[in-house]
Parts: C-alpha cells; sequence; structure tokens
C-alpha cells in the first residue's frame, strides 16, 4: 500500500483522565493517587471488556493518555466503562474524610492519530488533550463536590452513539458547551455522575441561572491548581482541530412595542442530524 510522506494515516479511540486537586495534595496523597488511579482503570477496562495492556498509554502521575488499538470499543469505552470508573471511585472513596476522596476528569474522542517517533500525532491527541483541560469540564466537577468523574464527549463521540441510543445514556443526561484552549476551538458534551449537569454554574458568560445555563463569573470555587502533568499531552502536534456543531440564540425583537423572548436549551435530534440550541 503505497503511503504519503507522513506515513500511514489512521482514526483511534482517544482517552485522557486527570485527577482532581493533585496540585495540592501532599507528597502521601500524591502516592496514593499514582498508586490507586492505574487500579481504577485497569478494574474499569476489564469490566468493559477492554484489553488495557495493547493500549499505548502515556502516564504522567496524576493524568493518563491512551490510544487504543484500532477496532475497539466506542460503546464500550463510554459504557460500561465509565460507569465502572464511578463505581470504583465511590467504593475507594467510602469511608474517605472528604480532602482524601478521588475525583477524576476523562475526555473521550475519536480521531486522527498516527503513530510517530516519539508518541502519535495529528489533530486528534491535540483535541481530547484541549477538552481535559477546558474550564468548563474543570468547572463542572469543582461545581458538583458529591461527584466523583466529569465526562467530556468530543462531537464524534456524542453525536454517532450517545445520540443515536447506541449506550443508555440519554442524550439529555449531557450539557453542550464551548471549549476554547490554546489554539483549540471545538464542542464537547459533559456528563457529571450523580448530578444533572445542567444544573450546575460553568461561568458561562451572559448564561442565566437555573437549569441549563451557568450563573455568575468565574470564581476561585469553580477551579482548581493545574498542576505541571497538565501540560500538552499531545505536544507533539500542533494541529487544530475544531468539531461539533455550531449553537446560537433567538435575539429579542427589535424596535417598538413588546416583545417576547423563548429561551430554549438542549439538543435537538432528527435522523442523523444534531442540532444544538442553547440559552
Amino acid at each position: 500500500m503505497s503511503v504519503g510522506a507522513m506515513g500511514r494515516f489512521d482514526r483511534r479511540l482517544l482517552l485522557a483522565v486527570d485527577a482532581r486537586g493533585y496540585g495540592s495534595a501532599d507528597t502521601a496523597r500524591q502516592r496514593d493517587i499514582q498508586t490507586v488511579l492505574p487500579r481504577l482503570l485497569a478494574d474499569a477496562a476489564e469490566a468493559a471488556g477492554l484489553d488495557r495492556a495493547s493500549w499505548v498509554r502515556q502516564a504522567a502521575g496524576d493524568s493518563e493518555f491512551a490510544v487504543l488499538p484500532a477496532g475497539s470499543g466506542e460503546q464500550a469505552l463510554v459504557e460500561p466503562f465509565m460507569r465502572r470508573l464511578d463505581a470504583g471511585l465511590r467504593a475507594y472513596n467510602r469511608d474517605r474524610v472528604p480532602r482524601a476522596r478521588l475525583a477524576l476528569r476523562a475526555a473521550v474522542h475519536f480521531g486522527p492519530a498516527s503513530e510517530a517517533p516519539n508518541g502519535f500525532v495529528g489533530p486528534g491527541p491535540v483535541e481530547v488533550s484541549r477538552v481535559l483541560e477546558s474550564d468548563p469540564l474543570r468547572r463542572a466537577l469543582a461545581a458538583a463536590p458529591d461527584a466523583t468523574l466529569a465526562v467530556a464527549l468530543t462531537a464524534p463521540i456524542f453525536t454517532e452513539l450517545v445520540a443515536q441510543g447506541y449506550t443508555n445514556f440519554r442524550p439529555e443526561e449531557f450539557r453542550e458547551v464551548v471549549v476554547e484552549k490554546k489554539e483549540y476551538r471545538g464542542r464537547a458534551w459533559l456528563w457529571v455522575s450523580g448530578c444533572d449537569v445542567h444544573t450546575l454554574d460553568l461561568g458561562e458568560p451572559g448564561a442565566g441561572a437555573g437549569a441549563g445555563a451557568g450563573s455568575g463569573s468565574d470564581s476561585d470555587s469553580a477551579s482548581e491548581p493545574v498542576s505541571g502533568s497538565e501540560s500538552d499531552t499531545a505536544s507533539n502536534s500542533g494541529s487544530t482541530s475544531n468539531s461539533g456543531s455550531g449553537s446560537g440564540s433567538a435575539p429579542a425583537g427589535a424596535g417598538g412595542g413588546d416583545s417576547v423572548t423563548n429561551n430554549l436549551h438542549g439538543t435537538v435530534f432528527n435522523g442523523n442530524v444534531v442540532f444544538g440550541i442553547s440559552k
């Protein structure tokens, strides 16, 4: 088979995971996180029928970036992998004081990722890394102190799996957000264990209070220290990727007289087309 100068093009299933509050933890706590994180991921992979030994993994203390082999089940990585990971985290936290509990952020993407001399290159690894580091995902987990897991799915995963009913997650359990991180701009769909993600304050500019929208401005309570391991997971690639559907809001009527504004939030599904409608 003939290939171009960049080698063989490939699309792979990508997973990125990171622990909350690692940078502010003491040495003993950091060691504990580094010990339990691989075990929880291995247990979740086994429960989902995924061969973790075949994953190409880049570990960095409190985080992991993994490229799954071609043909790996996208359905399995979304569910039951995430369900089992959440259950494992809850079991680990059961008798621990709040400051010793473990909570994770996770991002899942399917996109271009080709092997390179020191890892993988392509827009896929960049996208999943930027989504994992994004402010909406961080704030979602920070705004839900009792949650153990916050998951972000990129457009290919959400629209082709969740929105089409290939998992037991309901599409309305997810909240569509804009992700802007460094050179990347795109969209992601967030799910947070044990709570309604639409009620969380994500500090989105211009968003009102109440279900389906965040309220207020960015605050310390919706942030966390950034550890050194949360640098560019996919620094081997400088590609920029944009994905997801656009969204907008209906403007209030212009001119004199009374006007009525209908604020809508959610996602409308019609066949294979997904329209994001945000407040």
